[in-house]
């Protein structure tokens, strides 16, 4: 086995410290080559290699989940075994994201050339209605779509996790679960990345005597090194594993959902948990550069988002520009800030027609191209849309795995903000989450992380709400190349963006490209969002001389990618190393974990 866990982003975080009295640090100008303007746009890294493994790779938010994963490939199993056996254990191990009681996407391709998106969503309850969180003048009550029961939207990690094994899966639940069962009946020590997700939220969490009896100690944050025990949650796996998801859907701990939902104000019923599905669609193709792109179709307007933007670049010598030139951020920012203009088209595809074909069409991208100016930053105004989507919370999870084989899976899965809304089910341990936030609250009015939303992503029974999560998966001549993807809300596109440039544009490897600062646009609001050494100060006045405006951010998303073959594309493959995996530095505790 090979691992490395998590570096701490030691520098990141005195960057963000000066960035608060220095927006703009002190860096050398770039250098013409793309490659060494990587190196100096930003403050030193010391980024180790990525790791390197033979037999498969898993990268993941929590080392304890990423070697559950290694373990089932060591022992035959494939990527889908895999991500399944990762998805129960990040349910226990990663709480904050991890869950039952959530739901997400899976984008899978096998080495046979079949592909699949399982759209495991969650969906708005039966009773659910459109001015549900507004009061009676229609303005959107504060915090009424986050915090407690009424915030709940019907779960589907189990449903989804159980249409990707029986479809692709090679070994019985039983077998896939046993870690995740011993993990929460045996408890596991509690890091320093576990106790700041706890302590971020804690003051949510003590409304809740469920939550608070769990997750905390006396009504107190835990203390690192403490071990978290999951009794409630342990018999749930128990249940799963032994009846599959009719324990969970039909079952007592559906019962117990229900009957915790209506003691907390929800409007969850037997009725929804009976109506849940799991939705299969063909992901969404697009091409970059001669690499294949399978992403999220709707209801994500992230994958659209990440074809778009890289349909516009791929116009442009972006590797030529340099990686974070003023030139290439230009033309960067613009394309984001057109998808994201496009975006807010998008809805649930079982309610609103999609204009995919428009988006993503040659005449509509030559129009982006051409719409950008040459000298000037465009303003958001100047892009006139219908209103129609929506955005939701930062705080998911996302994990790759690509086996041996040459199977891959690209899985992101949430509960909205960390710990969801802050309930547990009762006796079941279930974390829930807070999706209903994902809706549109108010047609027209920016949600809480500034995106505008509308009509197309409204509240209705049974819907699903509008997602940026990007599971992706590229190909190349029929073989998988890498597996990406990341949590971080409405950033989540251009996160994974930004990390298939600079793998194919800029030649970095798996653990630079993910690692690299990053910029973001997203059409409203107006200012480009920069984590610290992002831009160097040469490049930053250029822009803002042509009348860019920037936002200093603390450091956003928890990317997860493996690349195979050599450790940069195009390089000499290592003999015996086939795989190379890094799990993002931003949040402590992750890891890619080989076989």
């Amino acid at each position: 086995m090979t691992e490395w866990i998590g570096r701490r982003w030691r520098w990141l975080a005195a960057a963000a410290a000066l960035a608060l009295a220095h927006p703009v640090f002190a860096a050398p100008a770039p250098s013409g080559d793309p490659l060494a303007a990587a190196q100096e746009n930003t403050l030193p890294l010391d980024i180790p290699p990525p790791v390197g493994a033979g037999h498969g790779m898993v990268a993941t938010a929590q080392h304890l989940a990423s070697q559950v994963g290694a373990d089932v490939l060591a022992r035959g199993g494939n990527a889908v075994d895999a991500a399944v056996a990762v998805a129960y254990a990040l349910a226990v191990v990663y709480p904050a994201a991890g869950n039952l009681g959530g739901g997400g996407f899976m984008t899978v391709r096998m080495a046979d050339g079949r592909t699949d998106f399982l759209d495991f969503r969650e969906k708005a309850p039966l009773a659910a209605t459109r001015t549900m969180y507004q009061d009676a003048n229609g303005q959107v009550i504060p915090g009424k779509s986050v915090d407690g029961w009424l915030a709940v939207a019907v779960p589907g990690t189990v449903a989804g996790m159980e249409v990707a094994r029986t479809k692709f899966g090679t070994l019985s639940r039983q077998v896939l679960m046993a870690p995740a069962i011993r993990l929460a009946a045996k408890g596991y020590v509690l890091g320093e990345g576990d106790v700041s997700l706890i302590a971020a939220v804690a003051d949510n969490l003590k409304t809740d005597h469920d939550a608070a009896a769990i997750f905390l100690d006396d009504g107190e944050v835990p203390e690192t090194g403490t071990n978290l025990v999951q009794a409630d949650l342990a018999r749930t796996l128990e249940a799963i594993s032994k009846d599959g998801p009719a324990a969970f859907y039909h079952g007592p701990v559906g019962a117990e959902l229900v009957a915790a939902s209506r003691r907390g104000g929800g409007i969850i019923t037997q009725g929804d948990l009976d109506h849940y599905k799991v939705r299969e669609l063909p992901p969404l193709s697009c091409s970059y550069r001669g690499y294949h792109i399978d992403t999220a179709p709707p209801p994500s307007a992230g994958g659209i988002a990440v074809c778009e933007i890289l349909s516009i670049l791929q116009g442009y010598d972006m590797h030529a520009l340099g990686f974070h030139s003023a030139a290439s951020v230009h033309l960067m920012v613009e394309a984001m800030r057109r998808t994201y203009a496009d975006r807010v088209a998008l809805g649930d595809p079982d309610f609103v027609h999609d204009p995919i074909d428009r988006i993503l069409s040659p005449e509509h991208i030559a129009a982006a191209r051409a719409a950008i100016p040459a000298d000037r930053a465009m303003k958001s105004s100047e892009i006139k849309v219908d209103l129609g989507g929506g955005g939701e919370g930062h705080n998911t999870t996302h994990f790759s795995i690509i086996d041996g084989h040459g199977n891959a899976v690209a899985m992101t899965y949430t509960l909205n903000n960390w710990f969801g809304a802050g309930v547990v089910a009762g006796s079941t341990g279930i974390v829930m989450n807070d999706e209903m936030d994902d809706f549109t609250a108010r047609p027209g009015t920016p949600n809480m992380f500034g995106l505008v939303q509308g009509e197309a992503n409204a509240i209705a029974p049974g819907k699903t709400p509008v997602s940026s999560m990007s599971p992706t998966i590229l190909s190349k001549d029929g073989h998988v190349v890498m597996s990406i993807g990341s949590p971080g809300g409405s950033r989540i596109p251009t996160i994974t963006l930004e990390v298939i440039m600079n793998v194919i544009d800029y030649g970095m490897d798996i653990r630079t490209a993910i690692d690299e600062p990053r910029i973001h646009q997203q059409w409203m609001p107006e200012p480009v969002e920069i984590e610290p050494g992002a831009l160097t100060p040469a490049v930053q006045k250029q822009l803002e001389a042509m009348g860019y405006t920037f936002k200093p951010h603390a450091p956003w998303g928890v990317g997860a990618g493996v690349l195979v073959g050599a450790k940069h594309l195009g390089g000499r493959p290592t003999p015996k190393v086939a795989l190379w995996g890094s799990a993002d530095d931003r949040r402590p505790g992750g890891a890619a974990v080989g076989e």
